[in-house]
């Protein structure tokens, strides 16, 4: 049987550093993870494939990764199409071969937990981006989509799933704040779906670049334009858009919020006569977006998909589900002194700012995690703001 190495120094090494969700012994001090030959990984896609570069990739290499560091057999499933008896199918297809360690990314996996968490027991279900609501919505026909109304306590959700959530509004403030510094003054806002986690992202991103006009004093020079395009991909006619945008507009950055939809952002800022720039979201994207030209990233906001799946498979080998079983959990900031180990953030190893440097950055996220700075999470209506924020109605 292959011992892995003690939990603190494998959750050092494997989650960089990560102070939540570690693996654990009940008695204290080091504990030793036991490697289980009976866990084997499994990961399904939801609307995009692995390589996305965004949510379904960043999920994908986590699990390869993980499990291949720890010789635990590993397969990714593509549903046949976008639906929820897709999805189901494919869990069924994972669990028949053997599978008994799921994970799913997006909140399109709602109607699948609760289709087969209950039917398969013995499997433990990681969800992510899997919000209360999302799920709420797939149990009670009629729900209302307000989580609080007492009409739904007694939901509860199966001990063999976990389902974690981000606090999107905060790294999309990061992000916005981030612009402002850097010296771009037209922004713009292109989301995917209208989804409450887009839409978190959104308005963390309206709010951000509010904070730093009004700290510049440059609150009558910036502006957002904001639009969802209704889809987690680009097409010619999003481009469109963002063609008018730049090059009407004078829109000088874009926060590309949905998958793949940063490809016509960046499509529209690299065009002849344009100089745009482009803002990733949920992992580090400045690789592929750089792809269409160098320096076109700006920076990413990302939150930690690869160290949630890192740190709960890590304390499922060592025999700590209970840890998560049958939880929902809200990610956020962890750490005001190393924003690295931060669920939600920016990208410092490939920082390209120049105006709005690492160390500003770092006091930013001192001053968000001590509570001097706080940021808005509700989804129901657009902050308000000083700086101009003008809607579209969405693209699809």
């Amino acid at each position: 049987m292959k011992k892995l190495l003690s939990i603190l120094l494998a959750l050092t090494v494997l989650v960089a550093g990560l102070a939540v969700f570690t693996a654990c012994n009940p008695d204290g001090g080091e504990a030793e993870i036991k490697y289980n030959e009976d866990y084997k990984v499994a990961m399904i896609t939801d609307y995009g494939d692995i390589t996305d570069q965004s949510f379904n990739q960043s999920t994908y290499e986590a699990c390869r990764d993980f499990c291949s560091a720890f010789s635990i057999q590993f397969k990714y499933y593509k549903p046949a199409g976008d639906s929820t008896e897709a999805r189901v199918a494919s869990v069924n297809t994972a669990v028949a071969d053997g599978y008994n360690v799921i994970v799913m990314p997006g909140f399109a996996f709602a109607g699948t937990i609760d289709e087969v968490a209950d039917d398969n027991k013995d499997v433990k279900f990681i969800a992510l981006d899997v919000a209360l609501g999302d799920l709420l919505a797939e149990h009670f026909p009629n729900y209302d989509y307000n989580p609080a109304n007492p009409a739904w306590a007694d939901y509860k959700l199966p001990e063999n799933v976990f389902c974690a959530v981000y606090q999107e509004e905060i790294s999309g403030y990061m992000a916005g704040y981030a612009a402002v510094q850097e010296g771009f003054e037209k922004l713009g806002f292109l989301g995917g779906m209208a989804v409450p986690a887009v839409i978190r992202f959104g308005y963390g991103f309206v709010q951000g670049a509010n904070d730093a006009a009004v700290a510049m004093n440059k609150v009558s020079d910036v502006s957002v334009e904001y639009v969802y395009g209704g889809q987690f991909f680009g097409d010619p006619a999003i481009t469109a858009v963002m063609d008018t945008w730049y090059g009407t507009k004078n829109v000088e950055a874009v926060f590309a919020c949905g998958g793949g939809i940063f490809s016509s952002a960046c499509e529209a800022a690299t065009k002849e006569g344009i100089n745009g720039k482009v803002i990733g979201v949920d992992s580090d994207q400045s690789f592929a977006i750089n792809k269409y030209k160098d320096g076109l990233c700006v920076t990413s906001a990302m939150k930690g998909l690869q160290p949630t799946v890192r740190t709960v498979l890590a304390n499922l080998i060592a025999g700590n589900w209970s840890v998560y079983s049958g939880k929902i959990e809200n990610l956020g900031l962890i750490s005001g002194t190393d924003p690295s180990v931060n669920y939600v953030q920016l990208p410092t190893a490939t920082w390209s700012m120049t105006n709005f440097t690492v160390d500003e950055y770092k006091a930013l996220v001192a001053d968000l995690f001590d509570g001097t700075i706080t940021v808005d999470n509700t989804t129901g209506t657009m902050p308000t703001t000083e700086i101009t924020v003008t809607t579209y109605d969405n693209i699809h």
